[in-house]
């Protein structure tokens, strides 16, 4: 992954990215709408492993899910988010992250 590839993946994670989990394995996702399918694409190619869902239409919304789990999450993810100083950039990104670590033995 180059550094604008990079940037990119962990802008659309911290703007618009859910960490937490299923109860047994932890999670990150990322919803929107069916129109950003080629940004969904491009997730797909820079993290290996993780999945995409969809697309879904529920309330008059058409959107598809992208998912990161279990060695794309650890090994891939991981390392680059803890690498930000997210504490900094978004307190409320933070607290999430932290606590999908917390609960999961990150």
């Amino acid at each position: 992954m180059n550094t604008f590839e990079e940037g990119l993946l962990l802008g659309i994670l911290i703007g618009e990215g859910h960490f937490g989990g299923d109860g047994k394995q932890p999670q990150i996702t990322l919803r929107m709408h069916t129109r950003h399918q080629a940004l969904f694409e491009t997730m797909l190619r820079l993290c290996p492993g993780s999945k995409l869902y969809g697309p879904y239409e529920h309330g008059g919304r058409s959107y598809f899910q992208w998912m990161a789990r279990g060695q794309v999450l650890r090994e891939t993810l991981l390392p680059l988010l803890d690498r930000l100083p997210l504490r900094d950039i978004d307190t409320h990104v933070y607290e999430r992250y932290a606590d999908m670590k917390e609960r999961y033995h990150l």
